[in-house]
């Protein structure tokens, strides 16, 4: 390239861009090698071969196959006594790379202000329990303490982002419950609000994006005292019949700071369902300082 103005650059001024491009490479690769925190890398949370896991983007949530697909992480959970219904027992939780690692608390980032999420539902999808174990004495425990309401085999579903991925991440597991003196029934059958989830579409179908709107009401007419919940106004978790997954939503209205009506609040989400069948969502909400939560059942046609 030549012209009017142009000049070749003198040795010198190599020299100094030379510089400055090793200097900011130099930074780069320093801030690459930072300790994080954690001892584990994204080949930690990685198996080889089809039908496993794939990491979740938050922004686009999806039916995740728990049971189905293959899991970078393992899950076992020992309880301090047997399970039964209506008795609170207290669980240890033990999370574990594909290669025998423990995953600890620093392995985890915090999402929806807690590092380790259990979901866990019984089998007829008539009792649904979002639980937040903590870190235990040993390396790689969580403790947490549960009860169940219904007997049969529950399903366990985790859900956590790992440092080193920073991608949504899950595992699952069974806890057998006995009968005494049978169900204890839901915990909220005397709720003084209204709840209702409705699609745009009906009849929802499957492979086909759908929004939900699910809005709340008090029985006497009066204000709903909604108030955020891990971070968010309200969350739905949907659950096949068979339960070989969950999908985890979280409204569209995300700014904490716009709360929604305070007469009929209503948030908006969206969900693609997979295959046909039968569903439950179970809504979960904070009123008036209580945890409150609300099944849906849905027919999703082909």
């Amino acid at each position: 390239m030549s012209g009017p103005g142009w000049k070749p650059m003198t040795a010198p001024e190599w020299k100094r861009i030379a510089g400055i491009t090793a200097g900011a490479l130099a930074v780069f690769v320093g801030m690459r090698f930072l300790p994080t925190g954690t001892n584990l890398n994204h080949m930690d949370f990685r198996v080889s071969g089809q039908n496993a896991i794939e990491f979740c983007d938050p922004s686009n949530p999806q039916f995740i196959p728990v049971v189905a697909a293959r899991s970078p992480v393992t899950m076992t959970v020992q309880w301090a006594a047997p399970l039964a219904t209506g008795r609170e027992v207290r669980g240890v939780v033990v999370l574990k790379t594909a290669s025998g690692k423990a995953v600890e608390a620093q392995d985890l980032l915090v999402a929806h202000t807690r590092k380790l999420h259990l979901l866990i539902v019984d089998p007829t999808l008539t009792d649904y329990q979002h639980v937040h174990p903590e870190p235990g004495r040993a390396r790689g425990e969580w403790t947490m303490a549960w009860t169940p309401r219904s007997a049969g085999a529950y399903r366990v579903f985790a859900d956590f982002t790992p440092a080193a991925t920073g991608r949504g991440l899950y595992a699952g597991a069974e806890a057998e419950v006995a009968a005494v003196g049978g169900s204890t029934g839901p915990a909220d059958a005397r709720s003084p609000y209204a709840f209702a989830l409705v699609p745009a579409v009906r009849p929802m179908r499957a492979g086909q994006p759908a929004d939900l709107k699910f809005s709340i009401t008090r029985g006497d007419g009066g204000a709903v005292p909604l108030e955020p919940v891990m971070g968010a106004f309200a969350h739905l978790v949907a659950f096949d019949e068979a339960r070989s997954g969950f999908a985890h939503l979280h409204p569209v209205e995300a700014d904490l700071t716009k709360k929604p009506d305070a007469l009929r609040p209503e948030l908006n989400f969206k969900i693609t369902i997979p295959q046909a069948g039968r569903y439950v969502i179970w809504a979960q909400v904070k009123l008036g300082g209580r945890e409150e939560f609300a099944p849906f059942a849905f027919e999703v046609a082909p």
